[in-house]
């Protein structure tokens, strides 16, 4: 059985990344201005886009607008604390229960 750590570090965050840059795609900005912008390589910004990396799961409704909410605040330079927004994300994620969806971890482990 993996820990909620493992899971959150190999399962979560990367979605979490994905999903951001999809969002920042969308709003004009290429890959190499994302990877900068989340001190991230630009090969990772190409494996979240094609789907190769951080597509294992779906966000629920409330995960979705908080990350859509990143992406507009970071297209306007006004994230004090990017780390802290991500944390908040995934912590909402895991409230919600989506992390026990992926069948590694049980309920109560989350």
């Amino acid at each position: 059985m993996k820990s909620p750590c493992e899971i959150i570090v190999w399962e979560v965050l990367p979605c979490i990344r994905a999903a951001l840059a999809k969002e920042l795609i969308k709003r004009g900005l290429s890959q190499n201005e994302i990877s900068k912008m989340l001190g991230i390589t630009q090969a990772a910004i190409s494996q979240y886009t094609s789907k190769k990396r951080g597509s294992r799961f779906t966000f629920q409704e409330d995960a979705k607008e908080e990350i859509k909410k990143l992406a507009d605040d970071l297209v306007h330079g006004t994230v004090d604390d990017l780390v802290m927004r991500i944390c908040t994300i995934c912590m909402k994620v895991r409230t919600e229960g989506s992390v026990c969806k992926l069948d590694l971890c049980n309920a109560q482990d989350v």
